[in-house]
């Protein structure tokens, strides 16, 4: 039988100035370690410290632009489009521009802390 997960559960952001992240499936709202689906909406000038992540993430842009800084560069990601972090690279994510940047983070295995390793 399908299960409804009714809300969401809110979890602490990194980086400044603080966003949002509401999580609908993963370690925090469904116990899921396998994989983690969070709602996340970020004010222009966010910024977090780079990650060498032990997960592969999906990142979905629904509005503004989140720029996505790796090892042999940057791209900027625009609503409409997505990008993958693939395990074990290096990344750094922000929301630069005004109107910060809402999208959505897919990560397999599930996002922890103890598997993203930031800066």
């Amino acid at each position: 039988m399908p299960e409804l997960i009714t809300q969401p559960s809110r979890v602490a952001a990194a980086g400044q100035p603080p966003k949002l992240i509401d999580e609908y499936v993963g370690r925090a709202n469904t116990g899921q370690d396998g994989l983690s689906i969070a709602h996340m909406r970020s004010p222009s000038g966010w910024s977090e410290p780079g990650q060498r992540p032990e997960f592969d993430e999906f990142t979905i842009v629904l509005v503004g632009m989140v720029r996505v800084v790796h090892k042999g560069g940057q791209m900027d990601v625009l609503a409409g489009q997505a990008v993958m972090a693939h395990k074990g690279e290096w990344v750094q994510y922000s929301t630069p521009e005004e109107g910060g940047a809402e999208y959505i983070a897919v990560c397999l295995p599930a996002f922890s802390m103890g598997t993203v390793h930031r800066d």
